[in-house]
């Protein structure tokens, strides 16, 4: 997708930009030949830093630095014309909720106003997690939900901010991603997706392990989530920049649930082996917040204009794993 010029004349801010889905963004913006990207994020010791390697960008701020610069005004801010939040505490099981609120709430409140104050264009991440268990289903209209974890929360709480904020920035979009996996997820340790820890559960022990099933409805296995490979997710967002009249949340998946086993049999696959599969216990601090099916209601981003096909689930995993994985082996 080549980016359009008038869309990109000037800076670009990428939060989280060391991340998994921030620092795929910034790789697609250098193949596309653009480099004037700001960097923010917060390294500690699990080797995120790796990330930035192959990256182009003409500056890098820790987060917490990064606000203070804000309000003094720096000069190398001007001239920015986006800002792709995409910096958040992504843990699903961290147990500190003012930590989360701060880091996923309140950031992201500071950021959206600035970004309204100066004319700038606001794109950031929210999640899926936002739907908790789905009984309300999975369109991204639906204000009323009831999320799982104070994670879905966090993020809950800000899309709720920005849609009854009067005033919004140039363009103000949100992303609702759902089961993201590919290049770049490496740091991420338990948080890391499905696929990169079944392929290392196949070389260490030639098996994969997945929870067992605690609904009757749902066979072992059969629990259901809408994956989608992280470039199909990063096409998004750059025909997001390439269209900045288009305002609003969206959901980013592919619309189309896929079985836990078939993720786990296309690994098997992508390594030419026989799938051995060994179905374990779910942890019990899981079993009142495990999401048993996501599905993302897509009509509104492709209302909006997005037209592209997502990747199948099996060529996804193929590309992942043997053009990434066993690479990294």
């Amino acid at each position: 997708m080549n980016l359009e010029g008038k869309a990109m004349n000037g800076k670009i801010i990428v939060t989280g930009g060391a991340g998994f889905i921030g620092s795929n963004i910034v790789k697609a913006l250098n193949i596309e030949g653009y480099n004037q990207i700001i960097i923010v994020d917060h390294l500690t010791d699990n080797g995120k830093w790796k990330n930035l390697i192959d990256l182009k960008f003409i500056a890098y701020f820790d987060r917490n630095d990064f606000l203070e610069e804000l309000k003094k005004d720096n000069p190398l801010f001007k001239d920015v014309k986006i800002i792709i939040h995409m910096g958040a505490c992504t843990n699903t099981t961290e147990k500190n909720e003012n930590y989360i609120i701060d880091n996923n709430t309140i950031y992201s409140k500071y950021l959206f106003d600035y970004a309204k104050g100066r004319n700038i264009r606001f794109i950031y991440a929210s999640s899926a997690a936002t739907y908790g268990n789905g009984s309300k289903g999975y369109n991204d209209k639906e204000l009323d939900l009831q999320p799982l974890n104070c994670y879905g929360y966090s993020k809950y709480l800000f899309d709720q901010w920005v849609l009854n904020s009067k005033e919004k920035p140039l363009q103000w979009v949100g992303l609702k991603f759902f089961n993201v996996f590919g290049p770049k997820e490496y740091h991420k340790g338990q948080m890391a997706s499905v696929v990169y820890h079944g392929y290392h559960q196949v070389i260490k022990d030639g098996e994969i392990r997945l929870f067992k099933s605690y609904k009757a409805q749902y066979k072992d296995g059969e629990q259901k989530r809408d994956f989608i490979y992280v470039k199909d997710a990063v096409r998004v967002v750059l025909f997001l920049i390439n269209n900045p009249h288009i305002n609003g949340i969206f959901n980013v998946g592919t619309g189309e649930a896929r079985t836990f086993l078939d993720l786990a049999i296309s690994v098997f696959r992508a390594l030419n082996l026989k799938p051995n599969i060994r179905f374990i216990d779910m942890p019990e601090h899981l079993k009142d917040k495990y999401q048993y099916f996501t599905e993302a209601d897509i009509s509104s981003l492709r209302n909006a204009g997005y037209s592209e096909e997502f990747t199948p689930l099996e060529s996804a995993i193929e590309d992942y794993v043997v053009n990434y994985l066993k690479k990294l082996s």
